[in-house]
């Protein structure tokens, strides 16, 4: 039996979360269940499928993820059940939530879930709560051993898969060129899609400054010089940073305040981020 990981936009005030949990238990009482977050901002599909992107190889192959970020639920809109190149399954609307994973880890196989088989009975005239009809019931049948991958649904085309707009992250003379993906949402950092390993084709060296510019849609609303530091016990308290995070990529910080709070800065394909050190 795998593991069963939730994650959503529905929050924790009311219901909807424990109804996802109380499908599964259904399906198995004997099910793991977990969460990613049920936090992402409501709508946000980016934002979804960066957090399943963020967590994705901590957790064994054969895990089975349930996103639901669905403001399209009831519409044409497909329910898929993706393979990873790292033997993961991600249960979710085609609606761009892969995005990322499969930019970063790859996909190897998409199947369309057949709704005769996998929804959870009595809900036939239900159009409203997929998450938990469709997307909760189908991801524990999985994980539980209930049902195989190959027996979800018809096979997809990889190409026809919803995407979201991403830029790659390149050198740019003396600066790399990335994107703000996401924030470390409770402190305000900037999560860059910049890799330490692009970054370090600069030859920085800790303690250097690097100048900062930000871009929304081609127009620059913010350029500072920060720090590149190994942590952020390396500058004062209130001082701006450069650091490599958790995921080996380039961030942007105050220590022990709130950058994207502090310069208005916002998250998703239209912010771009360039780093040039100060020569």
């Amino acid at each position: 039996m795998s593991a069963l990981v939730l994650q959503s936009d529905f929050g924790l005030d009311d219901g909807a979360v424990s109804a996802m949990y109380g499908v599964a238990v259904g399906v198995d009482p004997a099910l793991r269940l977990h969460d990613v977050t049920h936090n992402i901002p409501p709508y946000d599909i980016w934002e979804g499928s960066y957090r399943l992107a963020q967590v994705l190889r901590y957790w064994p192959e054969g895990t089975v993820f349930v996103s639901v970020v669905d403001p399209g639920v009831g519409s044409s809109r497909l329910s898929v059940v993706a393979r990873t190149a790292t033997g993961h399954y991600v249960v979710t609307p085609d609606n761009g939530t892969l995005t990322h994973l499969e930019d970063i880890f790859g996909i190897t196989a998409l199947r369309e879930i057949d709704e005769t088989r996998n929804r959870r009975p009595g809900s036939e005239e239900s159009y409203t709560f997929h998450g938990r009809d469709i997307y909760a019931f189908t991801g524990a049948r999985l994980a539980s051993g209930v049902t195989a991958f190959e027996d979800v649904g018809r096979e997809l085309d990889l190409a026809r898969m919803e995407r979201l707009p991403i830029t790659a992250p390149a050198r740019s003379e003396e600066a790399v060129v990335g994107t703000i993906d996401t924030l470390d949402v409770r402190y305000g950092s900037l999560w860059t899609s910049i890799p330490r390993t692009l970054f370090a084709e600069l030859s920085v060296a800790p303690g250097a400054r690097v100048t900062v510019r930000v871009h929304h849609h081609d127009t620059v609303v913010h350029a500072a010089q920060v720090t590149y530091a190994r942590s952020f016990a390396a500058v004062e308290i209130g001082e701006p940073l450069l650091y490599v995070n958790s995921l080996d990529r380039m961030a942007i910080a105050i220590n022990r305040g709130h950058y994207a709070r502090a310069f208005s800065l916002g998250t998703g394909a239209s912010w771009r981020v360039t780093l040039e050190p100060v020569r």
